[in-house]
């Protein structure tokens, strides 16, 4: 007999794959299930909120709090003021961003103090305080610079070299106190998100462009600028948001045409508080979400070139030029 020897190895058993269980998952869904649940419950079963009071109508014959003119009105003041606060602040915040960039000791320093004071102020006491700075001055204009005291020096007790003055009771109230206090504010935190994202562009690339003959405006301008932008756009997007929030601190100026005033003066009237601070809030988050909604796009027009999408993109390209020598503006060899 001849032994059969089994040259070949023998085949191994199919893998049974068991999927990984998470039992932590399931729970925490679970938990969040019913939470959602009883918030939803809450909403539409409590009387408390009035969503009649809210919507439809907040007195006979009229609109509900959300929609009546005035709270209106006070939705358009708080746009305003988030826009002009926002131009205030960004701005002067270039403007000191590159003065604490700048190699002159003197410019540095003032733009360190400038940060300094305005980011540990807090918004609500600025807010106040302008609103309060017209008993410093009787009136506020442009001219020559201690007129008075020079005026004096020769013997003249009337001198007025001003060219227009306004009555600082007018200026410094209402509306212009406000923007100001927030603008200002805004603008040592722009200075920082501007000047970080100015030194995370390589220092090579401004040297580069001053040996090409570039000024420092021109590299400043046409080359930091607009890669720093990847890093400033996130950060300033959410300081914009930040600030429709903020623009409600300036009802104790007060600022009568602002949002959170105009419901705060319909709760004094009603002495309803509750639905009055649900709609203050559902207005602030319509508000806040179309801008997030804006910053993603914008977000991801100056993100262009970067991210996997972008790596694999310019490594595309690389290859494209090493094999044909040039690349068309599409990506595509010729």
């Amino acid at each position: 007999m001849t032994e059969q020897t089994q040259t070949g190895r023998a085949r191994p058993e199919a893998i049974k794959a068991v999927p990984v269980r998470h039992p932590g998952r399931w729970l925490m869904l679970a938990v969040l299930a019913v939470l959602a649940a009883m918030f939803v419950h809450l909403l539409v079963t409590n009387k408390a909120f009035k969503w009649s009071f809210i919507f439809s109508s907040y007195a006979p014959g009229k609109r509900g709090v959300m929609f009546t003119d005035p709270v209106l009105q006070g939705l358009r003041g708080t746009i305003l003021l988030t826009v002009t606060a926002m131009v205030i602040g960004i701005g002067l915040g270039v403007v000191i961003a590159i003065m604490r960039l700048s190699p002159n000791k003197v410019l540095s320093t003032v733009a360190w103090l400038y940060t300094w004071f305005f980011r540990a102020a807090p918004r609500l006491v600025l807010a106040v305080l302008f609103g309060n700075l017209n008993i410093l001055w009787t009136r506020i204009g442009f001219g020559l610079p201690f007129d008075q005291q020079i005026g004096k020096l020769f013997g003249i007790h009337d001198l007025n070299a001003q060219f227009y003055s306004v009555r600082a009771v007018d200026l410094l109230a209402g509306f212009t106190a406000g923007m100001l206090a927030l603008g200002l504010s805004e603008a040592a935190y722009m200075a920082e998100i501007i000047r970080a994202g100015i030194q995370s562009i390589d220092p090579g690339q401004a040297e580069a462009a001053v040996a090409l003959g570039m000024s420092r405006g021109q590299v400043l301008r046409r080359i930091v600028l607009p890669q720093a932008m990847r890093v400033i756009v996130p950060p300033t997007g959410n300081e914009v948001i930040a600030m429709v929030k903020d623009t409600s601190l300036v009802a104790f100026v007060p600022v009568t045409g602002e949002l959170f005033f105009q419901l705060q003066a319909v709760e004094s009237r009603t002495f309803v508080v509750l639905p009055v601070l649900v709609a203050a809030l559902l207005w602030y988050l319509i508000l806040c979400s179309i801008l997030m909604i804006g910053q993603f796009f914008v977000e991801r027009h100056f993100g262009r070139g970067y991210g996997s999408t972008g790596r694999a993109r310019q490594r595309l390209r690389d290859l494209q030029v090493e094999q044909t020598g040039r690349v068309t503006p599409e990506g595509e060899a010729t």
